[in-house]
């Protein structure tokens, strides 16, 4: 942890002596950044810095962090404020779910079929001997 070893009235960010300038909304970095995606898509959409927090919650769901960890990288009060303002981001974890529990049918399956000694035919259709 980055905090670890300062007291309550040390910078944490920066250089640690004193405080960061806060980014200008004029000629920063997000700006220039805008400015060259501009110039390779025209199209590019307008995109201010509190976007870029739905962007990393984003990130941080497809990368399969569950929704506490959403909510303290967010600093969120609530996992179930997290979620009501978040709850789009998690529409595909749907088909993901699905397919974990395939996956652990099968395993599952696989793992009673041999339980018991190795079979005598090739297992080639689970669906039909687990069922």
């Amino acid at each position: 942890m980055l905090c670890a070893d300062r007291t309550p009235d040390q910078i944490l960010f920066g250089n640690g002596l004193s405080h960061q300038c806060t980014p200008s909304t004029q000629d920063g970095g997000l700006v220039y950044a805008l400015k060259c995606a501009r110039e390779v898509d025209p199209t590019f959409p307008r995109v201010v810095p509190h976007d870029l927090r739905h962007t990393a919650a984003s990130l941080v769901v497809s990368a399969g962090a569950n929704v506490k960890v959403l909510q303290r990288l967010l600093a969120c009060a609530s996992a179930a404020m997290t979620m009501h303002v978040y709850t789009d981001l998690f529409d595909d974890d749907l088909d993901s779910v699905a397919v974990a529990l395939e996956q652990a049918r099968i395993i599952s399956s696989v793992g009673k079929i041999w339980a018991n000694g190795a079979p005598e035919e090739p297992v080639t259709n689970l669906k039909a001997r687990s069922a």
